[in-house]
C-alpha cells in the first residue's frame, strides 16, 4: 500500500482547520501532518514537515497566502499549494497562480471536491474551482504570450505584464495604476514574481527581462 498523501493546513480560523482535518482524515490515503494560523508559522512548519500538499488561505496574519505560496515554492518545491479562500476575484486569483499555486478553490466547496483537489494537486495536476476555471481557460487560450522566449515560457500573461513593467523601471504605484491592482497586491505579486524567476531584486529582474526582449529601456519616473 502506498503511503498517505501528507497535507498541511494554513488558515487563521480554528474552525476551518478543524473542519478540514475532519474531512481529510476520514480517508485512509490522506494525512494531516500539521497546521498553522499565520503566514510565518506556515512557512516555518511546512519547511520542517515537507508535506505533499499545503492548503493555504490567502488572508492570514503576519504574511498573506500569496507570500506563503511563493516561499514554499522556493523552499519546498515538492509541496503543491492549494488555495482555499473566500476571494474569487481576478487580483487574488492571478496573485496566487503567479506565486506558484497548484490549485484555487473557493470556501464553500464540498468535502468531496476538497478531497479530489488534494489528490489531484499531489498528482501534479492543476485544480480550479468552477467559479474561476473558465476565466483562466479563456485567458490561456487568447492571451498566451510569445514574449520573453524560452527564458520566461513558464510565466502567465499577468506575470509577463508585470515583468515588462519592471523592465521599464516602473515603481509599485505605477504598476498599481497600470494593472488596476491594489498596492498591497502589487507588492505581493512582485515578490512572488522575483521568486518565480530566481531574481534577487526588482532591478535584476528588470535587467534579465530586457535581455530577453521584454520592455524598453527604463522610462518611468520614480514616484516620491
Amino acid at each position: 500500500m502506498s503511503r498517505p498523501i501528507k497535507v498541511f493546513i494554513a488558515d487563521d480560523h480554528p474552525i476551518v482547520r478543524e473542519g478540514l482535518r475532519l474531512v481529510l482524515e476520514r480517508r485512509g490515503d490522506l494525512e494531516v501532518v500539521g497546521e498553522a494560523a499565520d503566514g510565518r508559522s506556515a512557512i516555518r512548519l511546512a519547511t520542517q514537515l515537507r508535506p505533499d500538499v499545503a492548503i493555504v488561505d490567502l488572508d492570514m496574519p503576519q504574511l498573506d497566502g500569496v507570500r506563503v505560496i511563493g516561499e514554499l515554492a522556493r523552499q519546498v518545491p515538492t509541496c503543491r499549494c492549494l488555495v482555499l479562500t473566500l476571494h474569487e476575484d481576478d487580483a487574488h486569483l492571478s496573485g496566487a497562480l503567479a506565486a506558484g499555486a497548484a490549485g484555487f478553490l473557493v470556501k464553500g466547496a464540498g468535502s468531496a471536491d476538497i478531497e479530489r483537489a488534494v489528490r489531484a494537486a499531489a498528482a501534479g495536476q492543476m485544480v480550479l474551482a468552477p467559479e474561476v476555471g473558465p476565466r483562466v481557460a479563456r485567458a490561456m487560450a487568447t492571451n498566451r504570450p510569445a514574449r520573453g522566449g524560452e527564458r520566461f515560457a513558464h510565466l502567465t500573461q499577468r506575470e509577463l505584464d508585470l515583468l515588462e513593467l519592471l523592465a521599464e523601471g516602473a515603481d509599485n504605484l505605477t504598476i498599481s495604476r497600470t494593472l488596476h491592482l491594489a498596492p498591497k497586491t502589487v507588492r505581493n505579486q512582485v515578490s512572488a514574481l522575483l521568486d518565480r524567476i530566481g531574481a534577487p531584486d526588482r532591478a535584476a529582474a528588470g535587467q534579465t527581462a530586457r535581455e530577453a526582449g521584454l520592455g524598453r529601456q527604463p522610462r518611468w519616473p520614480s514616484v516620491p
